[in-house]
């Protein structure tokens, strides 16, 4: 199975009313493990390279080389489609040419008439290449490669102005953030994704920072509109915690545990758990069918 682009997959999503999760990867124990659950459970996946990972696997071109090389070698049959996150827009150009089968330009913080410039370009390319292309308006809290948001609430009128340049997919900032959610957080803010939904019709939503939302806040922002959730965090923690408890255990130690490949797989069973489980809340499992 050849990569997809992520159009398709999240229009289903949308008219189906469940999500798309897009799982971040940052070697190949993640990317292994992701595509196998996601053939498992019989759900599309997309798999998320910032470009600050994208940099620790050596470039994109390694990455599009590996994950082309495992849908072949591991028999994948479920659409996958490979995602730059919170790309900018020299990124975005390096992914195209890479051989990324969709993209992520995120000009929220620059002044809206440059994003909407060079969202444009984007769409024209994309386009031509038959690739998707998510766009962002109002930046998500927290940090992503050094890019800061507050977790603002997007303009609804300025996502409509966006989406009808024909993107693909937006993402809103609706007081989501990246990372650990505080314990002061105010929560989602529906109003505003329902006022998105209703100037942006029939395109499909993202929702940043799914790590840590409460799972009737996901299936509400679903009901609403939200057809691609990001999951990055709570993969890494889950993968920290299993790995953590191999050592603390000594099963390093022990003949040899300490080899890599018996070391970093507590941490790869993980994310598989994360993943599966994620998939089933999202209610994508068995939608590839």
């Amino acid at each position: 199975m050849a990569l997809v682009s992520a159009k398709e997959m999240l229009q289903k999503a949308k008219a189906g009313h469940y999500a798309v999760g897009q799982f971040n990867i940052n070697n190949l124990e993640w990317t292994k493990t992701i595509l196998l659950t996601a053939e498992e459970c019989k759900s599309p996946v997309i798999l998320g390279v910032s470009e600050g990972a994208g940099k620790y696997m050596a470039g994109y071109k390694t990455v599009v080389g590996m994950v082309n090389g495992m849908l072949e070698e591991l028999n994948i049959t479920v659409p996958v489609a490979l995602h730059l996150d919170h790309g900018s827009y020299e990124g975005a150009k390096k992914c195209i040419e890479a051989g990324f089968s969709s993209i992520m330009f995120d000009g929220s913080h620059l002044p809206f008439e440059e994003n909407v410039e060079k969202t444009k370009e984007l769409v024209a390319i994309c386009n031509e290449k038959g690739m998707s292309l998510e766009a962002e308006v109002g930046s998500i809290g927290g940090e992503e490669d050094g890019v800061v948001g507050m977790g603002e609430c997007a303009d609804p009128q300025e996502c409509k102005a966006i989406a009808d340049l024909g993107v693909t997919m937006l993402a809103a900032g609706i007081g989501n953030i990246h990372g650990k959610y505080p314990a002061n957080w105010a929560g989602l803010q529906f109003d505003v994704l329902d006022d998105i939904q209703k100037l942006t019709g029939e395109m499909p939503l993202v929702l940043h920072g799914g790590t840590g939302i409460p799972e009737d806040m996901i299936k509400k922002a679903i009901s609403l509109g939200v057809s691609k959730i990001n999951v990055n965090t709570e993969c890494q923690i889950a993968f920290a915690e299993a790995t953590r408890k191999y050592i603390e255990a000594g099963k390093d130690l022990e003949g040899k545990g300490f080899d890599p490949r018996k070391l970093l797989a507590p941490g790869a069973e993980a994310i598989k758990a994360t993943v599966k489980e994620k998939m089933g809340i999202f209610g994508s499992i068995g939608k590839a069918e």
